[in-house]
């Protein structure tokens, strides 16, 4: 992987996460108080976590991060406020969906920890990472928001 090709992976994934962190944001304020508030909170936690060492990585290797990516992850987010559902007011579908989006976002961050794992030998700043840690907790991540995106569909299709 040459620098220029990590630096704009890195960004890609840490536009992700300015995207995936709104989408959360909105959803614990749009379900305040029920069990989903609650279960997101703790994954945006981990979410928060990861992209902090998004952007450590960024910073270490010398990388800048880039805006215009971060703001144009917000405009899509806030774009997709409308698809989700397809209305403006949450239901139990746009939930569904917003979950789908969460767990798909999920693995895209496992496949960047993986993506980096193989070569991390090119970039020794790597080696630092537990790799394998994170890619485990990501992937525990994962299955707790299918299994909530599963009981999600039962409940609405």
């Amino acid at each position: 992987m040459s620098d220029e090709a990590l630096s704009a992976y890195l960004n890609d994934h840490l536009a992700g996460s300015v995207g995936a962190i709104e989408m959360i944001e909105r959803a614990i304020e749009e379900n305040a108080g029920n069990v989903l508030a609650r279960r997101l909170e703790q994954e945006l936690e981990a979410i928060r976590k990861d992209q902090d060492i998004v952007r450590e990585l960024i910073a270490q290797l010398g990388f800048a991060e880039s805006r215009l990516k971060k703001a144009g992850a917000w405009l899509v987010e806030k774009a997709g406020r409308v698809k989700l559902g397809g209305t403006e007011e949450p239901t139990e579908l746009s939930r569904m969906e917003t979950l789908e989006a969460l767990a798909i976002g999920i693995h895209g961050r496992r496949a960047l920890w993986r993506a980096l794992r193989v070569v991390a030998d090119k970039h020794p700043i790597l080696r630092h990472l537990d790799l394998d840690l994170l890619e485990h907790q990501t992937a525990q991540q994962h299955d707790r928001v299918e299994a909530w995106r599963l009981e999600a569909a039962k409940e609405v299709l």
